[in-house]
C-alpha cells in the first residue's frame, strides 16, 4: 500500500486545522464580525450619497421617486427596535439575508454605471459602489454560516426582485435614478445593521434595553 508523502500529510493537516478553527468560531463572534460588516456598509452608503449630493440639483430631489417606490418595500420589515425584538431570532435572520440578497442585481448595476456617470467625483463614487459590492458579497457569506448555525434555512425568504435593467439615457435620469437607488439601499442597510445589532445583544443575554 502506498504511504501518503509528507507533503499530502502536512496539507491534511492544515485542512484539518482549518476546519477546526471554522467550527470554533461561536455564534457571538460571528454576529460580531456581521454587525461589523453592515455598519461599514452603512456607513459606506451614507457616504456616497454625501457624494452624490455635491452635485446634485433642489430640483431633482424633488422629482426623485418616493422610498415607497424602492423595490424592497414590499418585504413586511420590523419598524423599529421594540418590534424586532418580538420577531424569533431565526425568522430576523432570514429577513437580514433576503433583504441583503435583494440588492445582489441592483449593486451590480450601480458599479457598471458609476464610472460613465455625470458627476465630477464619478472615480470616487465607482471605487466606493465597488467597495459596497465587495462588503455585501462578504456579509451574504458571514449570513449563510449563522443561518446554518441557528437553524433559519428551513424559513429562508426569497429575495426581492428587482427590474430595473438601466438608468435610463439622459443625465438628469441617470442622476435622478443612481441617487434613488442609493437613497434606498441607504435605508435597507440602516435595517439590516439594526437587525444584526438586536441579535447580537440577544445572543450576548443582555437585557433588551441595551440592544
Amino acid at each position: 500500500m502506498t504511504r501518503p508523502s509528507k507533503g499530502s500529510n502536512l496539507y491534511l493537516t492544515a485542512l484539518l486545522c482549518l476546519s477546526a478553527q471554522s467550527h470554533a468560531v461561536g455564534l457571538n463572534d460571528l454576529l460580531e464580525r456581521a454587525s461589523q460588516l453592515s455598519d461599514k456598509l452603512h456607513s459606506l452608503s451614507t457616504s456616497l450619497t454625501n457624494d452624490l449630493d455635491t452635485h446634485f440639483s433642489p430640483m431633482g430631489k424633488m422629482i426623485m421617486p418616493r422610498p415607497s417606490m424602492c423595490h424592497t418595500s414590499s418585504l413586511q420589515t420590523p419598524n423599529d427596535k421594540d418590534q424586532a425584538l418580538k420577531v424569533p431570532e431565526p425568522e430576523l435572520l432570514s429577513l437580514v439575508r433576503s433583504l441583503l440578497q435583494s440588492w445582489n442585481d441592483p449593486l451590480l448595476l450601480l458599479s457598471s454605471e458609476a464610472p460613465t456617470l455625470p458627476h465630477p467625483s464619478n472615480a470616487v463614487i465607482y471605487s466606493k459602489t465597488r467597495e459596497l459590492q465587495e462588503n455585501s458579497h462578504s456579509l451574504n457569506a458571514g449570513l449563510e454560516r449563522l443561518m446554518h448555525r441557528m437553524g433559519a434555512s428551513s424559513q429562508s425568504l426569497a429575495p426581492q426582485p428587482f427590474r430595473g435593467g438601466d438608468l435610463g439615457n439622459d443625465k438628469n435620469s441617470r442622476l435622478i435614478n443612481f441617487h434613488f437607488l442609493l437613497s434606498c439601499f441607504r435605508r435597507d442597510s440602516h435595517k439590516i445593521d439594526s437587525f444584526l445589532k438586536v441579535l447580537r445583544c440577544r445572543a450576548a443575554k443582555l437585557r433588551p434595553e441595551l440592544c
